[in-house]
């Protein structure tokens, strides 16, 4: 918590409606769509971000959630995806009958009249941002694929998670301290604060919660500057701790670790915060990219995911 196939692209707001709608019915039956069930009888898949299978890359923000989804509502075996020409590239094919998942393509364009103006008063041209609709398979949908697509990978032992979490909070570069009853984040004196492990029931659990707050010191001024002007209450402080949440659930999700709820009481503010903007879970799950992408890039085998402009494949 803080302390203090390619498809037609249909409107931009049935795209916001129809995939915030979706997450808010998971709010409202108890489901958070950014903790799935794994390692249990329902997730054939390992914990892991879903990656591209022919770049290699992570997707990013909503489209991990959307993914996410997918996996375990489908039972898929892992967490690769590519488009249907992908798998003809690599000598495979996405079986009959079989149906893909829809993920976004973030990028912007300048309309003629604008490049019209810009000519006229020697002013740069103002872009407009725009989503558009892709469809991916997962690698279980299809045949022929190479054995390093088609299988699994496996998780991290456990043993190796641990240390490359304490590495991660020694390298960022945030003051961290142990200490006390309550993990929080201070912004007014950038710090983060997290009782000792101890405290905790097993170790992992103080592990989850350290990556909770360093997601919110992130937000910083001096980092990814994200607005922490509202106060306890407020659509804007459930927004920020929605970014946390999730920003520690894609780390949790990168290092190996399940990800659990932090703070399930926010769940009504988080709805509320979603009825009102149907953009909302979408800025919420960029951001929390980033700040997972902030705090991630501070371990020596940090895996390259995709750059801000792709949410998609």
């Amino acid at each position: 918590m803080i302390k203090h196939r390619h498809e037609a692209a249909p409107t931009r707001a049935s795209l916001y409606d129809e995939i915030t709608n979706k997450i808010i019915g998971e709010l409202e039956d108890g489901r958070l769509p950014w903790v799935q069930p794994w390692g249990t009888a329902a997730a054939k898949a390992p914990l892991a971000l879903p990656k591209n299978a022919v770049t290699g890359r992570q997707y990013s923000g909503i489209n991990i959630l959307i993914l996410w989804g997918s996996v375990i509502e489908q039972g898929f075996s892992g967490q690769s995806w590519l488009t249907f020409r992908q798998a003809l590239s690599l000598g495979g094919s996405v079986r009959k009958g079989e149906h893909g998942t829809t993920v976004v393509y973030a990028d912007r364009f300048v309309p003629e009249d604008e490049k019209k103006r810009a000519r006229e008063t020697g002013e740069q041209a103002r872009s407009i941002p725009f989503r558009k609709r892709f469809t991916v398979f997962n690698a279980a949908q299809c045949d022929g694929l190479p054995d390093d697509v088609a299988i699994a990978i496996p998780p991290p032992l456990s043993v190796l998670i641990e240390p490359k979490v304490e590495t991660l909070i020694k390298q960022a570069g945030i003051d961290f301290r142990i200490g006390g009853s309550c993990a929080f984040y201070a912004p007014a004196h950038d710090y983060v604060r997290v009782p000792p492990p101890q405290a905790y029931f097993e170790p992992i659990n103080w592990h989850q919660t350290a990556l909770h707050e360093l997601a919110h010191a992130t937000g910083h001024a001096s980092r990814l500057n994200r607005d922490f002007s509202g106060s306890f209450g407020t659509n804007k402080y459930a927004f920020e701790e929605l970014v946390a949440e999730i920003s520690a659930a894609f780390c949790c999700a990168s290092l190996g670790i399940t990800p659990t709820v932090r703070h399930a009481d926010y769940i009504g503010s988080w709805l509320e915060v979603l009825r009102e903007d149907n953009r909302a879970i979408f800025r919420a799950a960029s951001l929390a990219s980033k700040a997972a992408d902030y705090l991630l890039r501070f371990l020596p085998d940090r895996i390259a995911t995709d750059d801000d402009q792709w949410e998609a494949a």
